[in-house]
């Protein structure tokens, strides 16, 4: 009994060290701390960079399982793979991947790649990969793509067979359809075109305007008109009229508009209305009696749209009544807040302001978040100063201030409330990096990490953070695409953030501010305003070019520059040196100060004269009934120049409070 128990001790001690044994080897290779993890991680990326893409695969091969960086460093060993050659490995880790990391976000793309993977060697697999994108995620990009793959699975399986399932080509037509459908500019849809025009069936005539609609997207314009002559005008007048424009067949697109007009706009998207009108008015003789005939033959569907246009284009003396009539005539249309706005400034400029005050209140009550709020309010706030009612005017551009901090009426109501009578506040900002946006995210949060890894094109492929991914193209030196996703998504936030908020640094991002600040010192130009001149002129693209030729940071015209160079000896020796920043700020900042020193350093009138020239400014000065700057900028003719300095001077105004050195 003793041997025995002897022998079960010994027994029992070789298990528990047999466990101890395998617990420490779990231990040492799949545990490891975060900082380990990070290196070899970080060390992967530089090989993969340097295409050791075999080094590369063997290092993320060792990132820990326990790390939430495993699924991530699981696809970039199939990117390996395939950069090596090997589908057999690259297949192997997308199926690691999406087998057993179901609810990362890379996962679905895995299953994706596998399934393309397997289109032509297992169809069948492939088939099975797509369907279950196709259910289990039906409203992403994958499960379009996927129903344009399964249509080409089933084609590649009976092309070359004598029998062909008329039920078959029904079920592959279905799939290419819903395709064009969805993506009609996707990356896929002029291949599902073609291959649906293989199937050898008749075509219905929605499906030829489908196929039309995508030829014209990609700019295809002849395969595009011989796809819609076998569809029905009804539907495709619209479209036929911006191919044929786009074909320069400006007699049949102002035969098509006017018809289509009449007869069709019940079938035809307004956005499409829209168009057919501006392409009408580009082609025509008299833009004035154009409008009026177009808007005497439209039927009501997208006749607001024309109404308001009309009302633009009429004179001083009837643009009131126009105004009112299209208010009365559609207040609920797309432009019955345009036409409310206007009505009310129309009563500020004739001192009624009884019914200024009326009309705005209204406005504000049924319109508080339109475009045009800010300027009811701010305006509110100008009659009752102008009728010395100090609490009413201070309440209207605290709450302008409050409800709409980012406007350009925000930083014209900040001066009228200091009582400042010129528009450049002389104030310095202060340099700040651009910074996630998020600054309280986890250091153990995986979208952390990626960031600091510089995993860019991974965490594009997780977030759906539109600052969060512009971030990335900050991060990759793609400014102006980093600062129109930030501005597209904080247009969608309200209330607004605070100043502080750091996503405010990708929507006005410091960019070339050192060569800005040193050539606006040079001549007496405002830095920040300079500053807001270049973001609203190029984005901060310095390869940027105009449709007219304007080109780089500041949008100077080859000839402007070359004379303003020549003047200067600023060495200007071909326009496409005016895509190097330095020189292009250098010129665009000398052409500025002497378009404000022509007009009295007046800023305003510079920055007008700037977009729409400073023969325009003196017209307009001499001709418009203005009170002060305000009533001067509401009535620029031309919306273009009136927009572009409104846009110019709320950019300045976000620069200092975003960024003001306090």
């Amino acid at each position: 009994m003793t041997e025995m128990n002897n022998k079960l001790k010994i027994t029992i001690g070789l298990s528990i060290i047999g466990v101890c044994f395998i617990v420490g080897f779990l231990f040492a290779y799949v545990y490891q701390p975060d900082e380990k993890t990070m290196q070899i991680y970080s060390s992967a990326m530089k090989d993969y960079a340097n295409k050791d893409y075999q080094n590369s695969y063997y290092l993320f091969s060792r990132v820990s399982f326990l790390s939430n960086l495993k699924p991530f460093a699981i696809y970039h060993q199939a990117l390996c793979a395939k950069e090596l050659g090997d589908k057999k490995s690259e297949m192997k880790q997308y199926q690691l991947l999406f087998n057993n990391y179901t609810k990362n976000k890379l996962s679905l793309r895995a299953k994706y790649l596998a399934a393309q993977m397997f289109v032509e060697d297992e169809p069948n697999q492939a088939k099975k990969y797509f369907e279950q994108i196709i259910n289990e995620y039906p409203h992403t990009d994958y499960a379009i793509a996927s129903e344009y793959y399964l249509g080409i699975i089933m084609l590649n399986k009976y092309k070359n067979r004598k029998i062909f399932p008329v039920s078959v080509k029904d079920d592959i037509e279905m799939c290419f359809r819903h395709y064009l459908e969805k993506a009609p500019q996707g990356r896929l849809a002029l291949n599902a075109v073609a291959n649906w025009l293989t199937l050898d069936k008749e075509i219905l005539k929605d499906d030829y305007l489908l196929m039309a609609k995508s030829y014209y997207l990609f700019g295809d314009y002849e395969n595009a008109r011989r796809m819609l002559e076998n569809s029905d005008l009804k539907d495709s007048w619209a479209l036929d009229a911006k191919n044929s424009y786009a074909l320069k067949n400006y007699d049949r697109a102002k035969y098509l508009i006017p018809y289509g007009l009449q007869n069709y706009v019940q079938y035809t998207d307004v956005s499409d209305i829209y168009d057919v009108v501006d392409i009408y008015l580009k082609i025509s003789n008299s833009k004035t009696e154009d409008i009026d005939y177009l808007y005497n033959i439209s039927m009501p569907k997208g006749k607001d749209y024309i109404w308001n246009l009309k009302c633009q284009a009429a004179s001083a003396d009837y643009q009131a009544g126009c105004y009112s009539q299209l208010y009365l005539n559609f207040p609920n249309g797309m432009f019955a807040s345009e036409a409310l706005a206007n009505l009310f400034f129309d009563k500020i400029k004739a001192k009624d302001y009884e019914n200024a005050l009326k009309i705005g209140r209204d406005f504000l009550v049924k319109f508080e978040n339109d475009n045009n709020a800010p300027m009811v309010m701010f305006w509110l706030g100008k009659i009752a100063e102008r009728q010395n009612n100090y609490d009413d005017y201070m309440s209207y551009y605290k709450s302008t201030i409050a409800n709409y901090p980012d406007t350009y009426y925000a930083y014209r109501a900040y001066l009228s409330m200091k009582h400042i009578k010129t528009s450049i506040l002389n104030a310095y900002i202060k340099e700040q990096p651009v910074e996630y946006p998020y600054p309280n995210v986890s250091k153990k949060d995986v979208i952390f990490k990626l960031a600091e890894l510089k995993d860019y094109d991974l965490m594009m492929e997780i977030t759906e953070d539109d600052f969060v991914k512009s971030w990335i193209y900050y991060q990759k030196g793609d400014y102006s695409h980093s600062m129109l996703i930030a501005r597209d998504a904080m247009e969608k936030i309200y209330p607004k953030p605070e100043r502080t908020d750091l996503r405010w640094r990708l929507v006005y991002p410091i960019d070339f501010y050192e060569e800005i600040q040193k050539y606006a010192h040079s001549v007496g130009n405002d830095a920040p305003l300079m500053l807001a001149l270049v973001r609203e002129e190029s984005y901060f693209n310095p390869d940027a070019t105009s449709s007219v030729g304007a080109r780089g940071l500041m949008q100077l015209m080859p000839a402007t520059a070359k004379e303003i160079s020549a003047h200067y000896g600023y060495g200007l020796m071909s326009e496409n040196d005016l895509y190097k920043p330095e020189l292009n700020i250098k010129i665009g900042n000398t052409y500025y100060a002497q378009l404000r020193s022509m007009l009295n350093n007046l800023d305003i009138s510079a920055i007008a004269a700037y977009n729409g020239g400073i023969g325009s400014i003196g017209r307009w000065k001499k001709n418009l009934n203005y009170a002060d700057t305000d009533e001067f900028v509401e009535q620029i003719p031309y919306s273009e120049t009136k927009n572009y300095v409104k846009k110019v001077f709320r950019s300045y105004w976000n620069y200092l409070r975003i960024y003001i050195d306090e």
